[in-house]
């Protein structure tokens, strides 16, 4: 009889355990897909500006001249809360399309199209990496 109560409350368990991790998996499930989809874009996570007619996405490597277009503005419009000045740089991270730049063109070696916007974060407001200028 205990055999049998010991071996009931085992299966109770395991089965309750993978129930549970069921759940987690779903609540992530569209943030997954934008990560894994292998449909020739990139997940990159950087820090974006768009300032007179200019976009830039930098990451810790490189920097990249973003294509001006819907998505683009969607972006910015997101970052305007987190921004102080018109040139702060939000962090971001969105899925790009990365391209080389026209051969005669002005500007960075690789432009990329945005496709999706994951998430725009706070900036640290402790980094100490802007050099600003007053008279």
């Amino acid at each position: 009889m205990k055999n049998i109560l010991f071996t009931l409350l085992i299966i109770v368990s395991f089965t309750s355990c993978k129930n549970d991790s069921k759940t987690e998996v779903n609540l992530d499930d569209n943030r997954a897909k934008s990560y894994d989809a292998n449909d020739g874009y990139i997940t990159v996570r950087g820090e974006f500006v768009y300032y007179a007619d200019a976009a830039v996405l930098q990451t810790s490597n490189e920097i990249y001249g973003v294509v001006i277009d819907d998505n683009m503005h969607l972006l910015d419009n997101e970052v305007q809360p987190y921004k102080k000045d018109p040139t702060d740089m939000v962090p971001v991270t969105v899925r790009v399309k990365k391209f080389a730049k026209p051969e005669g063109e002005e500007g960075w070696e690789y432009r990329v199209k945005i496709k999706e916007i994951l998430k725009v974060e706070k900036p640290n407001p402790n980094k100490e990496d802007v050099i600003k200028l007053s008279n």
